[in-house]
């Protein structure tokens, strides 16, 4: 098998080009080998064009591991190597006894936001790779994610009021690996990417398996592109329904024609009822499956004439004579996941603008 190339100018070059326009960047750098790539060759990168945005490293101690420190201090040494000027942010605070690591996840893009606002910054820059999207796919399709789910993540996301892009997801990890290499970098290794009481760690170890069958890792990150590409057109779909029901009631409570309703195919449909839900609901991100559930006994019931009052998400769903109305469910006492929505930094959601659901 031929070694892995190192990263050329000309490559980065291609790579950061839709950097170079931008005012400021927050690198995110753990430590671990592809942020430390990453880091080089954007430092690389900006000092061979005597221009461009400025650039500062940030690294999220989670507070997780004893070595945290000592690698964050390692980040902070080569930042300044590289002329970059560096930030150590921590996650502070009790942690959670399950789901620690999708937690950790959330703290470190609320942290980096919170950094990157801070500095006026409005791009955060990470440094995901190809084998990280289809990890990510095969670990959505192993829930049974949707499309949109199974775009995998894409090159440039919103993230509260900032952007978060990742200009390596193309990008294969033995190249960064080769890169660190042929520069005579070291770097960190966090023991949880090989914890198998982890699930992303295991799917991390059958990718050899699964590219012996042929499932390599750019077979599974061509799948993400072509189900990105599906997704945005589905979305446009949906954008040009949303702003036909939007025009018939721009206040309060959503209205949706059931006539209209039973013309859709049962994905725009899915997705229309999907966006009312996430716009005027207060209980977070509206999961598939009962989303799923609950637009079926909509169509059964429209298809039937019938009255039809369902919740979901913090939004409550009536279908009644000829229409659809979707608004705010009546208050409860426990609020618990709207407190956890607006923990994570999430916003509301836009009704005539693409929502997502997985």
């Amino acid at each position: 098998m031929r070694a892995a190339e190192p990263i050329s100018d000309a490559e980065a070059d291609r790579l950061f080009a839709d950097l170079a326009g931008l005012p400021s960047l927050v690198i995110a750098v753990s430590g671990g080998p592809d942020s430390v790539a990453l880091l080089a060759l954007l430092a690389r990168w900006r000092r061979r064009r005597k221009r461009g945005p400025a650039l500062l490293a940030v690294t999220v101690d989670h507070a997780l591991r004893a070595e945290a420190r000592r690698e964050a201090a390692a980040v902070k040494r080569l930042a300044r190597d590289l002329g970059i000027p560096h930030r150590t942010v921590r996650w502070t605070g009790s942690k959670p006894p399950s789901g620690l690591q999708a937690r950790a996840r959330e703290a470190r893009y609320r942290l980096l936001a919170q950094t990157a606002r801070r500095q006026k910054a409005e791009h955060i820059v990470t440094a995901h790779t190809l084998d990280d999207q289809a990890e990510t796919v095969l670990f959505r399709m192993a829930r049974g994610s949707g499309i949109a789910g199974l775009a995998g993540m894409a090159p440039v996301t919103p993230l509260g009021d900032t952007w978060l892009i990742r200009p390596l997801l193309g990008v294969p990890k033995a190249r960064l690996l080769a890169s660190l290499a042929a520069r005579k970098l070291a770097f960190a290794q966090d023991p949880s990417n090989l914890d198998p009481r982890f699930t992303r760690a295991r799917w991390r170890r059958l990718m050899p398996q699964l590219a012996e069958e042929g499932l390599h890792a750019d077979r599974v990150s061509a799948l993400a592109a072509r189900m990105r590409r599906a997704n945005a057109a589905i979305e446009t779909v949906v954008d040009a329904v949303a702003r036909r029901v939007t025009a018939a009631s721009p206040q309060g409570p959503l209205v949706i024609g059931a006539g209209l309703f039973a013309d859709l195919p049962d994905e725009i449909a899915l997705r229309l009822i999907g966006r009312a839900v996430a716009a005027v609901g207060d209980e977070g991100p509206v999961e598939l499956g009962k989303l799923e559930a609950a637009v079926a006994a909509l169509s059964a019931a429209v298809k039937a004439d019938a009255r039809m009052r369902r919740t979901l998400a913090g939004a409550m769903i009536t279908a009644a004579s000829d229409r659809i109305v979707v608004e705010r469910a009546p208050a409860r006492r426990n609020r618990a996941k709207s407190s956890a929505k607006q923990e994570r930094g999430g916003g509301k959601a836009s009704f005539t603008k693409q929502g997502r659901f997985r």
